[in-house]
């Protein structure tokens, strides 16, 4: 097996000058949204990424017929603009894998025509967000002010930081190919799975792709998940006050 291996579904009109990256991460805000996208615009599967740098599993499907763990490409289309997204449940297991990985997606982004790229993540600040901003990130100078107009914030940057795995090394590899590369991430709890963050991502990625998408689905899950938090407050404050109780 190589270290990577890309299989094409289809290869006749599949070019796109974007590209999508919803890998899993913190709070899974990117994939949320990147799948949310999919749904939302029809999207096609044109291929999967195999690695030996993905775990050493398979995913077993519900009829137990086993199939290798794999990352997909998916190729959508909205208002006559063609969109790549780059998908799956996989990251790599060791750094070393991680950039050759990435230099595989910058590789198939370059073949497909792919000139910016949208990196999705989550943004961790260890306590449940009221109102999550999308903080933001950008390879080249000239990006920032477009992002600003589609409401990301790049407020995070007085401090510094890095960003781990595919979403950070495709913004600092991608550079040195020429290609634009844009990372939104969503604020996050970062111990939970967020939709109410993603939600906030899906509303500046649209922005700037200048698409309009229903946000109905991550909506309902972001109130189902605020409906789980609440009940879990209520249970931990009820057997609070009856250890209070008992102790008295």
């Amino acid at each position: 097996m190589e270290h990577v291996t890309v299989s094409f579904s289809r290869e006749d009109n599949i070019d796109a000058p974007i590209l999508i990256e919803g890998l899993p991460g913190i709070g899974h805000v990117g994939k949320l949204v990147a799948d949310h996208l999919i749904d939302e615009l029809g999207g096609e599967k044109i291929a999967e990424i195999h690695s030996l740098h993905f775990p050493p599993q398979v995913v077993v499907d519900e009829q137990g017929v086993t199939h290798l763990v794999n990352n997909e490409i998916y190729r959508c289309e909205k208002d006559g603009k063609a969109i790549l997204f780059l998908v799956g449940d996989f990251q790599s297991t060791s750094p070393e894998g991680h950039y050759i990985l990435t230099e595989s997606y910058l590789d198939l982004a370059e073949d497909l025509g792919v000139r910016r790229i949208y990196a999705l993540g989550g943004y961790g600040v260890g306590h449940l967000v009221e109102s999550p901003r999308v903080l933001c990130a950008v390879n080249m100078e000239h990006l920032k002010p477009e992002v600003e107009a589609a409401g990301g914030s790049f407020e995070n940057a007085a401090t510094g930081g890095v960003i781990v795995g595919a979403s950070g090394l495709l913004l600092g590899l991608g550079e040195a190919r020429g290609i634009e590369g844009v990372c939104l991430m969503g604020e996050t709890s970062g111990y939970i799975v967020d939709p109410k963050s993603a939600d906030s991502l899906l509303g500046v990625l649209s922005g700037m792709l200048g698409i309009e998408v229903d946000h109905t689905s991550l909506q309902q899950r972001a109130e189902d998940m605020e409906q789980a938090i609440a009940a879990i407050r209520e249970a931990e404050e009820a057997k609070g006050r009856e250890e209070l109780s008992y102790i008295g």
